[in-house]
């Protein structure tokens, strides 16, 4: 993306880290935020009509795009303009930094895009060098442990540089996120073609088998490879304190979907920062059943938002974040979508609106409780 004319951006409430500038103006040059105002802004200024100016907003987790390259069961789009659609909505919603979450691992007879990553990763690529992304991407490796291929298919993409992040997930039935059984019947039979009872008997001992045989050793590797390489992990729906111990054992950074207040503090606790999903604070609770991120929130356990599976969800439960917990500043809110993000995946350059900081800026307007995304910035040029 190549870096843009200097540009001024006058009468905004500008979002900084610890307080908002009320009328203010940004001055940008080079790529880079050269300059912060208040009040009158120097002649020439494009005018943001008292709209809010925050940082791009740094998602680490959603597999969002696999919507787009299968819309529909057994509807398999063209990768690329897949991703250059995925791309669009991400930009549209206010996303400027996004952490591809790609499904490394197969499964016959489950998910239509698992074993895919190779295929989805490549077509980012394949986009990113054709100059058709709005975003910058970099790949979250999802690893669902028990998976008996799972290893090989990570080291096929572990070397590439925009490998920047990667999760340990188990998704055996009775444990972290369904630990209710009867839960993850429900989501399979509430999917386009959902199972039979039948049928997911047959899944569910396969995955008790696979758990068994594969697990122990599949958790041994990919942990190594993740440190190996330098990459931050991610442990995923730990819900008991065995699972925080394990957390801690293996090098995690990030605590995805914590499922318990137990695990959570726990987490909390070892310094590990805690991710909860935006549709959660939006829909004002868990669609599984869990703990509710806004009950993190009130006891201090909140540290990132992820939209997961809806884009525009980020910057609409960062916004109502103060509304449901009064002790959380707007800046605060902000910084779960921005700063906080960027700096627990070591991206030092951007998150926070400040001099010599990227210049990955949205312009929003807010009305009533909807936030709309009026323009995007990155590396100082607009690119919605």
């Amino acid at each position: 993306m190549n870096a843009k004319k200097d540009i001024v951006i006058a009468n905004a409430r500008i979002v900084l880290t610890e307080r908002v500038i009320e009328q203010g103006w940004l001055a940008l040059a080079d790529g880079r935020i050269a300059e912060i105002g208040e009040g009158r802004a120097p002649a020439g200024a494009e005018d943001a009509g008292g709209d809010l100016i925050m940082p791009g907003l740094i998602e680490l987790h959603t597999d969002h795009l696999e919507a787009h390259y299968v819309p529909r069961p057994k509807v398999f789009w063209n990768p690329v303009a897949a991703v250059v659609s995925y791309d669009g909505q991400l930009a549209t919603s206010g996303i400027t930094t996004v952490f591809d979450s790609l499904r490394v691992w197969r499964e016959d007879g489950a998910e239509e895009v698992d074993g895919r990553a190779g295929t989805l990763a490549a077509a980012i690529t394949t986009a990113r060098d054709a100059d058709l992304l709005r975003a910058d991407h970099f790949l979250h490796l999802r690893c669902e442990i028990p998976m008996p291929s799972v290893v090989e298919e990570a080291r096929e993409l572990i070397d590439r540089p925009d490998v920047r992040l990667m999760s340990l997930m188990d998704h055996t039935p009775g444990q972290r996120q369904f630990r209710d059984e009867g839960k993850l019947r429900d989501y399979y039979r509430g999917k386009g073609g959902g199972k039979t009872d039948a049928e997911l008997d047959e899944l569910f001992a396969k995955r008790f088998e696979y758990q068994k045989a594969y697990a122990a050793t599949n958790m041994r590797e990919i942990v190594a490879l993740a440190h190996k390489y330098k990459i931050p992990l991610a442990s995923h729906d730990d819900t008991t304190e065995e699972n925080v111990v394990d957390a801690v054992r293996d090098g995690v950074s990030v605590a995805e979907f914590p499922t318990t207040l137990e695990a959570a503090r726990g987490l909390h606790e070892a310094g590990i920062d805690i991710l909860m999903g935006a549709p959660n604070v939006v829909r004002g609770g868990s669609h599984s059943g869990n703990i509710a991120a806004v009950d993190l929130a009130r006891e201090g356990l909140l540290d990132i938002l992820s939209s997961d599976y809806i884009p525009s969800s980020l910057l609409m439960a960062a916004l109502h974040l103060p509304e449901h917990v009064p002790a959380i500043t707007l800046p605060a809110a902000i910084r779960t979508v921005t700063k906080a993000p960027a700096e627990a995946v070591g991206l030092s350059d951007r998150g926070e609106i400040a001099i010599g900081k990227r210049a990955d800026l949205i312009r929003v307007h807010v009305a009533g409780s909807v936030p709309a995304v009026r323009s995007v910035w990155r590396e100082g040029s607009r690119v919605a």
